[in-house]
């Protein structure tokens, strides 16, 4: 299948790149390598520099390259940015992405997976999420990605589009292989900022919050191998042949992991102690966030390969230790 993948450059999407071709699929990217990295993709992968909002071009794109199937990646995805700078993420998140899909039907290419997220949940009442419980954003990010979840089903519906959206929790980790891994600027998510920590890359680990209601007063997440995610994003294709289909999967371990719990496996997996500095709670952290994956288990077959926090954090220690300073530029 000829898979086009749209921020294919990105974290995420460049491990998924890499699983199609093992799968035996074709991918072809598009990414303005505003925030990924040209190294991240394969020499001989069809690359296009272009904006998502770019229609024409990506149209032409889609009928160069006899497009089967379009994944969706190129969000912008940090939190607090989009609290102070709303517009910039609903025009690249919403409006650059109804632009695709207008190409998309415009150009006969039906079928579209899409990289949602667990902020649509807002602060869940009870664990583990379930994909039917109410979804209230708290923030801008989380509201546009329910926003093109919401514009899929009405897709669906009216043009017969066959989509699926994929509910992260906190991906983390890297390439089996050492080959990519996570290169993120700035930095957020907490295995990396501990890996820099401990090896004086970066000042010492904040930790927000050391009183909540958890087992050791430190927030719980729900850490989720990007290898692992990228699988299920492929093992869905075969449920997108009939049209109007409108899928909707978390995707985690289940296994609820503290902060203290990431620190201490960053310092088993490096063998170097990670130094971090407590500090209050940030607003709007909620105590707990873990998947219920049971539905993209059962109907995919979706398996979780690497389900320890250590397992997880030994992949991201190969790709960091021997790539100190990432992928270097970006183009």
């Amino acid at each position: 299948m000829n898979v086009l993948v749209v921020g294919g450059a990105g974290y995420i999407g460049s491990h998924c790149v890499r699983q199609l071709t093992a799968a035996g699929h074709r991918p072809v990217v598009i990414d303005n390598l505003v925030f990924g990295h040209r190294r991240a993709v394969a020499p001989d992968v069809p690359f296009y520099d272009v904006n998502l909002g770019d229609e024409s071009a990506v149209g032409k794109i889609l009928v160069d390259e006899k497009i089967d199937l379009v994944m969706h990646f190129a969000a912008y995805a940090y939190v607090g940015e989009s609290v102070h700078d709303p517009l910039k993420y609903y025009f690249n998140n919403v409006v650059a992405t109804l632009g695709l899909l207008r190409v998309m039907l415009a150009k006969g290419v039906k079928k579209f997976v899409f990289s949602s997220t667990c902020a649509t949940y807002g602060i869940p009442e009870k664990m583990p999420l379930v994909e039917t419980m109410p979804q209230s954003p708290i923030n801008p990010y989380g509201q546009t990605k329910l926003d093109v979840e919401n514009a899929l089903k009405a897709l669906a519906l009216a043009h017969g589009l066959s989509f699926s959206a994929f509910r992260y929790f906190n991906a983390a980790g890297a390439a089996e292989d050492g080959a990519i891994g996570e290169d993120h600027d700035p930095e957020t998510h907490l295995i990396p900022l501990a890996i820099d920590a401990a090896t004086g890359k970066r000042p010492p680990l904040q930790v927000f919050g050391i009183d909540y209601p958890t087992p050791d007063g430190t927030c719980l997440r729900d850490y989720v191998h990007v290898d692992d995610l990228s699988r299920a994003h492929i093992a869905v294709f075969e449920k997108l042949e009939k049209p109007g289909t409108a899928l909707f999967y978390n995707l985690g371990t289940g296994t609820p992991t503290s902060v203290r719990e990431v620190i201490n496996a960053v310092g088993k997996v490096t063998g170097k102690k990670v130094p971090y500095t407590e500090g209050p709670r940030r607003a709007g952290d909620p105590p707990a966030l873990y998947a219920d994956s049971s539905k993209a288990k059962n109907e995919l077959g979706w398996k979780v390969k690497f389900d320890t926090i250590e397992s997880i954090v030994e992949t991201a220690w190969r790709w960091h230790s021997a790539n100190p300073d990432g992928f270097g530029k970006r183009k």
